[in-house]
């Protein structure tokens, strides 16, 4: 099974491709999409957009899982990760219903065991399960791979986190 990770953002959306089978999990791809703050929004949805579409033609995913978003303070950034968000599940759903997303704290607990886990132990804790040379970079990429990992570690129990 391929899973394709998502961290959802305007300026850098981070991806991450492994491929499960049974309990071994094996790293494809991360990288990231990103999108020039001078340019109008518009373009960076659209080029987001685009970006996705490569994504699920390359690697032609089983399960697409998204990290939820979360916001403590700035509403109108949320916003535009929002607008990144959505134009990003339009793009998958296009081709696939298996679309699935965890909180950041689903995803810190099924990566490194506790849900209060700081970043760089999510990092660690990812390139120890990918067995990775270096940890992932940048975060965005990084933070990705955890969320397809937390999905890999979630399949008995993946239809509690299908996007509705």
């Amino acid at each position: 099974m391929i899973i394709l990770g998502i961290d959802p953002g305007l300026a850098t959306l981070g991806y991450g491709v492994i491929e499960v089978n049974n309990d071994k999990r094996r790293l494809i791809q991360f990288g990231t999409l990103t999108t020039p703050a001078g340019q109008p929004m518009p373009q960076r949805l659209r080029a987001i957009f685009q970006g996705m579409n490569q994504l699920m033609d390359i690697y032609q995913p089983d399960d697409v899982a998204f990290e939820e978003l979360f916001f403590s303070k700035n509403i109108t950034t949320g916003m535009a990760v929002s607008a990144a968000r959505g134009v990003a599940l339009v793009a998958v759903v296009q081709r696939t219903d298996n679309l699935y997303e965890y909180t950041p704290m689903q995803i810190k607990q099924a990566v490194t065991g506790y849900g209060g886990a700081d970043k760089h132990q999510v990092q660690m804790m990812v390139k120890m399960l990918l067995n990775m040379k270096d940890i992932a970079r940048p975060d965005d990429a990084a933070d990705a791979l955890a969320v397809a990992l937390t999905h890999a570690n979630s399949m008995n129990m993946k239809k509690m986190f299908k996007i509705k």
